[in-house]
């Protein structure tokens, strides 16, 4: 079975998983195109190889004309305009000031990308055409502010720009010194830099298409969220799957504020780049063929962090109330950083069947996420593996592959049990059923000591194994369950409605291969219309079967 294993080793977060996904084979066009489906205007995606701990791997980033990402590893948009001041020239495309130099114009910005704030240097020729960064080593930055307090910054490459190895202190207010070796001689050149803050309050409204103006938003709750995916031209499993992501993380937070979900503003996830993570993070799966997704434990770092909810011990509020209710152990290390974000804490509780140690993973492709911030610990990546895991179920001949049968993968729950009231049994069999279940079921068998005992087994969705684990193990005598996954092979259905002499039945009709295979009129509508018309249960079931056959 083609399988997608995430070593999250070093935690995980959106776009360190949208990285492993693009080094495991995604097409990066193709995902920028599909995300623009979302007719969100503001972000872009950005693509480069790169290192962290000598690991080569692919870090992905939705630009903002100012984006800024929380020290807790989410990201939102903060709508500051950087006004031109006395020394203040035109403005670049992220949204700093142009310095102008012999090498050419050179862009100083400020972004937080999973750190505090720090400085970045593009650079552009004369007509605005990107240009490769000169060496680092060639270039130092000094900022003054108020008070002649002055702070010396260097800069190493990434990517597609230069990035400053300290971090930069609040307010981001200051004249910035700009000097450049270039030869023998050294460039100098100075500018202010100022950040102006324009809040949109809850309820103001504007035009997506409107480009002129820019968008606080925290303001977005999950409904507004939940309709500009589904109104987007996506595809029904990405629309489902976003969908999903974004209602564990609405559920959380509405625990944490006492709120129903639909009413959850949310905070740093409601923005342009963090929406971008959690579809694209979904289109990606999608393009790489909608694996079956298995992790690593999930590992979180220690310490503290600053969010919107004040200062809080990790793991971070969300993440702990998403994974909790996913029924995911966490368990902390030594690494003084946030490691799992609450977007990857989500993705992790939709995608995810179980988490453990890799079993009989015969891998065929490994990519690597990069996040941005240095761990102290560990190498900050994620590991994605895909390969092939023996199925547990019957394994179909290569022939069968011409069948357009649907397949999935579901969880089987059973236990043996000698000591339990039929009244009991009955309640599980209802309450199972009630919760979602896709099959309840029980089978005499003989235990030991020849006991009579009986067989329950729970058919269930993979993601819900654990909740019918434990619903299992509550509700019975059980002192134990056993899971396992298994393969179906389905047909392919519809209902349909059906005329008969007695009136209108519902009928499910499977094909395989486009040939209609099975027929069965829906009980509860045969029963509906036996009541109503007085005639026999089982003439109405075969007048729709004969029907069905003359229609064939």
């Amino acid at each position: 079975m083609k399988t997608l294993y995430l070593d999250i080793f070093s935690g995980i977060s959106g776009d360190m998983f949208i990285g492993a996904m693009i080094d495991l084979g995604v097409d990066a066009h193709a995902l920028e195109h599909a995300l623009e489906k979302l007719k969100l205007d503001g972000g872009h995606i950005h693509v480069a190889r790169g290192q962290k701990a000598n690991i080569t791997g692919v870090k992905f980033e939705v630009q903002l004309a100012h984006a800024h990402t929380h020290a807790n590893g989410t990201r939102h948009e903060h709508p500051h305009s950087h006004t031109p001041g006395r020394d203040q020239g035109p403005l670049g495309p992220h949204g700093g000031p142009l310095v102008k130099t012999s090498f050419g114009n050179v862009e100083l910005s400020v972004f937080e990308t999973n750190v505090p704030p720090r400085l970045r240097l593009y650079f552009f020729d004369s007509t605005g055409k990107p240009l490769a960064p000169v060496a680092a080593r060639s270039v130092g930055l000094e900022t003054i502010r108020p008070g002649r307090r002055r702070q010396l910054f260097q800069f190493k490459r990434q990517g597609d720009y230069l990035e400053a190895t300290e971090e930069l202190p609040e307010p981001h207010e200051f004249a910035a010194v700009l000097r450049l070796k270039l030869g023998s001689r050294i460039e100098k050149r100075e500018t202010q830099f100022v950040e102006h803050h324009q809040h949109r309050e809850h309820g103001q409204t504007h035009d997506h298409g409107d480009a002129h103006e820019h968008e606080h938003e925290h303001g977005r709750d999950f409904a507004q969220i939940k309709e500009l995916i589904q109104r987007s031209a996506l595809s029904d499993w990405v629309k489902q799957k976003s969908i999903a992501v974004f209602h564990r993380i609405a559920v959380a937070e509405g625990k944490i504020h006492g709120l129903p979900p639909d009413q959850v503003h949310f905070h740093e996830v409601g923005a342009v780049d963090s929406i971008m993570d959690i579809v694209g993070a979904s289109v990606a799966l999608e393009l790489l063929g909608k694996p079956r997704v298995l992790a690593a434990p999930v590992v979180e770092g220690a310490g503290f962090i600053d969010c919107a909810h004040g200062r809080f011990p990790l793991p971070a509020p969300a993440t702990l109330a998403i994974l909790g209710a996913r029924g995911v152990g966490v368990t902390q290390c030594d690494e003084p950083h946030e490691l799992v974000t609450p977007t990857g804490a989500a993705l992790l509780a939709e995608f995810v069947e179980s988490f453990g140690p890799m079993q009989g993973l015969v891998a065929a492709k490994i990519g690597y996420g990069l996040g941005t911030r240095d761990n102290q610990t560990r190498p900050n990546v994620l590991r994605a593996v895909l390969g092939e895991t023996p199925s547990s179920a019957l394994r179909v001949p290569r022939s069968a592959g011409a069948n357009d049968w649907e397949t999935d993968t579901v969880a089987v729950i059973e236990t043996n049990l000698d000591d339990i009231s039929p009244e009991i049994l009955g309640h599980f069999v209802e309450q199972a059923l009630a919760e979602g279940a896709l099959d309840v079921f029980h089978t005499p068998i003989q235990m030991k000591k020849n006991r009579p005992g009986v067989l329950l087994t729970v058919l269930c969705a993979a993601a819900e194994a654990d909740n019918f684990s434990e619903l299992m193990l509550r509700e019975t005598s059980a002192f134990g369950v056993r899971r396992y996954s298994t393969e179906r092979r389905k047909l392919k259905r519809e209902i349909v409605k059906v005329k008969t002499e007695f009136g209108e039945v519902t009928v499910k009709v499977g094909r395989l291969n486009g040939k209609v295979v099975q027929v069965a009129p829906e009980f509860e509508s045969c029963k509906k219309l036996a009541e109503q018309t007085g005639v026999a249960l089982k003439m109405i079931y075969e007048a729709a079967l004969n029907q069905m056959t003359k229609n064939k």
